[in-house]
């Protein structure tokens, strides 16, 4: 791999820790100028529908595994994009900040995040994943896993994981005594 990266994607949830990672990457990886090529790509993943509300048609009191509710699923469809669009735009700003050199994209795809982030990288032929890491306990890890450490497994390019930087807390000086 060479030190300039034709194409890096970088996963955003609207947590602090993705943005983290966002700006990271803006700050810290070299990527080719857009007339050459280079993107910065700037990825969402949406929960399905039932994913997102916990709920399916056959669980609907009014409803039965044959009847769909269409103007509920429409309701959390939009209410969905309203939310990835606010995630996206935020990142995006984050970009514009920054005067990023590169072109900078947005793709939004629908599905499990550990999954469709591996396979955005492959789609892509990235040269770099770069994400934020929850750092989620041990309990919360065992139930929800880590899409950070499933991607450092699966996917087919070298991904940077940027922790939670932590804040020292800064101390008065004492005074002599």
């Amino acid at each position: 791999m060479s030190g300039t990266l034709s194409c890096v994607v970088v996963p955003v949830d609207g947590s602090d820790e993705s943005m983290n990672a966002l700006k990271w990457a803006l700050d810290n990886v070299t990527i080719l100028s857009a007339e050459d090529g280079g993107s910065l790509v700037i990825l969402h993943v949406q929960s399905p529908p039932s994913i997102a509300t916990g709920l399916n048609p056959g669980s609907i009191p009014f409803g039965g595994p044959s009847m769909e509710v269409p103007a509920f699923a429409a309701a959390i469809e939009a209410h969905q994009k309203r939310i990835s669009d606010a995630i996206i735009n935020h990142a995006m700003g984050i970009a514009a900040e920054k005067n990023f050199q590169a072109n900078v994209k947005s793709h939004v795809v629908i599905g499990d995040p550990k999954e469709k982030i591996c396979e955005v990288v492959d789609e892509m032929h990235a040269d770099l994943l770069v994400m934020g890491n929850r750092a989620f306990g041990p309990i919360k890890r065992m139930f929800l896993g880590s899409v950070s450490k499933f991607c450092s497994n699966h996917a087919s390019c070298p991904v940077v994981i940027v922790k939670k930087q932590e804040v020292e807390e800064v101390l008065p000086a004492l005074s002599s005594q």
